[in-house]
């Protein structure tokens, strides 16, 4: 959502007997009575239930199943409190730490709501069912207390919401009126009552949703375009989804109305016209706002709708996605096509993936296509299934992809950051996209994740087994009552050079349709059996902006050397591969193939590597990307290499604290405060300054015996009265004057701090001051190291 501990995780709508539905994303599913609205846009491929698809034995089942234990070890009536408090009733429980006591309180309880709600549709357990109806009623009773219609947690809530109603209007991106994304919120709760109705048929969740859409409606009702789109500059997650799911599933057109007043003009307006508008901005508060589009097309039939989603999808995919599917770092998209500077221990937050597979998801229903599912399985295998600590059920904010690198994960009860919501319902929906029925009634096969897919309206099931992708063959069993005729579509994945395909071992001569399918029509028998073999191989992806770094992957999944426990030595570096060959294949040689561990023959400098796939790593330091040169030019470039990451090592590891300008997070970490502060951003970097006086002030972490030195970041140009000092704790440690940076670059300028102004302290405040008639900054950045 905001940096690291900002939010955007986001939603999902809804799912239960008719096809499956993605927590607070509905996806279209086949003669779904609950849809008021029918849609305008013919539909090609259904959702199937939750209920319907059964997930056998793999990894993806193993992720289930600590998600699920971890589900059960929170308590309700404490994700509970603050709306109970909040309404003028007693808590029954302690509110939880972490973001939970902070300005998104609440968030965590709509993505609790959806996660049990589909999690009891997959599995009929009552305590989930229980659950939901515990928490459905008692938001109910907060609702009736408060005799608005609204439900909420968040702090000084009901100021924001009676300034916004006014047309008093103040954001500076994530902040609205002095909250944190107040309506990122109000979506998640939303939409966790729109899951709880669909995944559950519990009746009042739809309603305690229509009263809080309805107080939505109420509270913008006066506000101008102008003043909209002022609101809209703060991120507000999926409203205009969820209002639009609402507008379906209750015929009120008043919803799909509201739902508009949620559209970001200055984003979605030129990605309509195939502009891409993204480097610099926030990917994850930009993900949800084509959803609801691909949503509302579906409905309406408006191709402008249409335009917006296939270009966002298309644009992300291609230019800003790193070998895991993930895209983003620090939370932000970069130029297009330019990754290789951009691996850092904050790259390809978890949340930009989970609403990209939404948005995949729905692109599909309107035009299936193998190259939707090949983005689809290579993101759940390589970043959803690898954000969880398959032990501990724990999330990564963060994917991190810097090259000797480590993940860091959530805590149980501390934390409830975006990440660990959206993160609720990752693990118990891999049962989601497998399967597709398609509108001439054939049946999609897209991933290859062993399950049982029960197909009430043809009378049949399909089993699916196989060991993917520690083993290259895959079987589907046909059980039948009684013979039926239907097409059944598997998909050639992108990583396969070849593929047998038999029914009941006899070979059939497929080649795939204009889809990318095989497809065999015939009338299906009990006990019919498709085999199908999809031969892998160790394949790489180069960084679109530099061939010789590359990620290897065997079949569909990213394979990571493990470091150690340790971080690598930064004299010796992260290794690198040395070799004339070009086949990758003959780079490594599989060691356990019931693992799919692997090791490098000789190529690897310093040190020989064992990789293993990346979604199995755990507390290991590792690389997904490794810079590949021939003998000869590595001893061209092994100096200058080696002495570029050696700086770039003893840099962080003398890095005591560092605060990135301009995010919302780390200036709350840091205790960000400032008088006539403004903020933008140039050369894909955010920045902080003042106008007419003012001064900028933060906090920062100090080693109490040791040399520190501040080093901020400035930007070299014209900066005419940009005058200002620089106080330690209230004492002058120097005069800055930006007009002595000529150069259209970034300088990085050190002040020593006198050790007598650190000794005995963990911290300090740091404040620009500007001179008379000056202005302090712009600065890109600001850090402390330590000699």
């Amino acid at each position: 959502m905001i940096n690291r501990k900002i939010v955007l995780c986001c939603t999902m709508a809804m799912g239960m007997h008719i096809g499956v539905l993605q927590a607070q994303s509905y996806v279209p599913e086949w003669r779904d009575k609950r849809m008021k609205v029918n849609m305008q846009t013919a539909i090609k491929a259904y959702s199937f239930d939750l209920t319907d698809v059964k997930l056998l034995e793999s990894p993806f089942k193993q992720a289930m199943e600590v998600d699920e234990s971890y589900l059960l070890s929170l308590e309700p009536d404490r994700l509970l409190s603050a709306f109970r408090t909040h309404s003028g009733l007693k808590q029954k429980a302690k509110q939880y730490e972490g973001w939970e006591s902070s300005g998104l309180a609440g968030h965590t309880l709509g993505h609790y709501l959806s996660a049990v709600s589909m999690h009891y549709a997959s599995t009929r357990k009552p305590e989930y069912l229980r659950r939901v109806n515990y928490m459905v009623k008692e938001l109910g009773v907060c609702q009736t207390a408060r005799k608005t219609g609204y439900i909420g947690a968040i702090p000084k809530e009901d100021s924001i919401w009676a300034e916004v109603a006014k047309g008093n209007i103040r954001s500076r991106g994530f902040d609205l009126n002095g909250g944190w994304s107040p309506w990122y919120t109000v979506h998640k709760v939303m939409a966790g009552l729109l899951d709880a109705y669909l995944y559950t048929h519990n009746k009042q969740a739809l309603k305690e949703a229509e009263e809080l859409a309805n107080w939505t409606g109420k509270t913008i009702k006066n506000l101008n375009d102008e003043k909209l789109q002022q609101m809209l500059l703060c991120e507000y997650g999926g409203m205009a989804e969820t209002l639009t799911n609402l507008y379906a599933l209750t015929g009120n057109k008043k919803y799909l109305e509201v739902s508009y007043k949620f559209y970001d003009k200055k984003v979605l307006d030129p990605l309509s016209k195939q502009e891409d508008i993204l480097p610099g901005k926030h990917s994850n508060t930009q993900i949800p706002k084509v959803i609801a589009s691909a949503r509302r097309f579906e409905l309406t039939g408006d191709k402008k709708d249409k335009a917006i989603a296939d270009f966002f999808w298309q644009t992300v995919v291609r230019n800003h996605s790193y070998a895991t599917g993930g895209n983003s770092n620090y939370e932000y998209l970069g130029e297009p096509g330019k990754l290789n500077s951009q691996l850092t221990e904050n790259t390809t937050e978890t949340c930009n993936t989970y609403n990209m597979l939404k948005l995949t998801r729905h692109l599909f229903a309107v035009n299936p296509s193998v190259q939707l599912m090949d983005y689809y399985e290579k993101a759940l295998y390589n970043h959803i299934l690898a954000s969880q600590n398959h032990q501990t059920g724990m999330m990564c904010y963060f994917v991190p992809l810097r090259m000797g690198g480590t993940k860091h994960y959530s805590t149980p009860f501390d934390d409830f950051t975006c990440c660990v919501g959206s993160g609720m319902e990752n693990h118990v929906k891999y049962n989601e996209s497998i399967y597709f029925r398609g509108a001439d009634g054939s049946l999609y096969i897209n991933l290859f994740i062993p399950s049982v897919l029960t197909w009430r309206d043809k009378g049949v099931k399909i089993t699916q087994q196989g060991g993917l992708p520690a083993n290259d063959h895959i079987t589907f069993k046909i059980t039948a009552a009684k013979p039926a005729t239907f097409a059944i579509r598997i998909r050639k994945p992108n990583w396969t050079t070849g593929y047998n395909l038999t029914v009941n071992g006899k070979i059939q001569q497929v080649s795939p349709d204009t889809e990318g399918y095989l497809v065999i029509k015939r009338t299906w028998r009990n006990n019919d059996v498709i085999g199908y073999t999809t031969p892998e191989q160790i394949h790489v992806e180069p960084m679109p902006d530099n061939a010789s770094r590359m990620a290897v992957f065997y079949g569909p999944v990213l394979l990571a050397g493990v470091l150690g426990d340790q971080e690598p030595d930064p004299l010796k570096g992260v290794p690198v591969f040395v070799t004339n060959e070009k086949d990758p294949n003959k780079w490594l040689q599989m060691v356990d193939k019931k693992q799919l561990s692997f090791r490098t023959l000789n190529i690897s400098r310093p040190d020989e590597v064992r990789l293993i796939p990346f979604n199995q790593t755990k507390n290991e330091y590792y690389s997904v990307y490794w810079d590949v040169f021939t003998p000869e030019d590595w001893a061209i470039q092994q100096k200058a290499y080696d002495a570029k990451k050696k700086k770039q090592q003893e840099q962080e590891l003398k890095t005591t604290d560092i605060l990135r300008i301009g995010e919302m997070q780390p200036e709350r970490d840091h205790n960000f405060s400032g008088e006539n502060a403004i903020t933008g951003e140039d050369h894909q970097k955010k920045w902080r300054s003042t106008e007419n006086g003012g001064y900028l002030q933060y906090e920062l972490k100090v080693d109490p015996n040791l040399q520190n030195t501040l080093i901020n970041t400035y930007w070299g140009m014209d900066n005419r009265g940009r005058v200002f000092d620089i106080l330690v704790d209230g004492t002058k440690l120097d005069t800055e004057d930006l007009n002595k940076y000529k150069e259209s670059r970034f300088y990085e300028i050190p002040y020593v701090i006198p050790i007598e102004l650190t000794k005995g302290k963990q911290k300090i405040t740091i404040k620009l001051l500007p001179k008379k008639d000056n202005s302090a900054g712009p600065v890109y950045g600001t850090r402390i190291i330590k000699d």
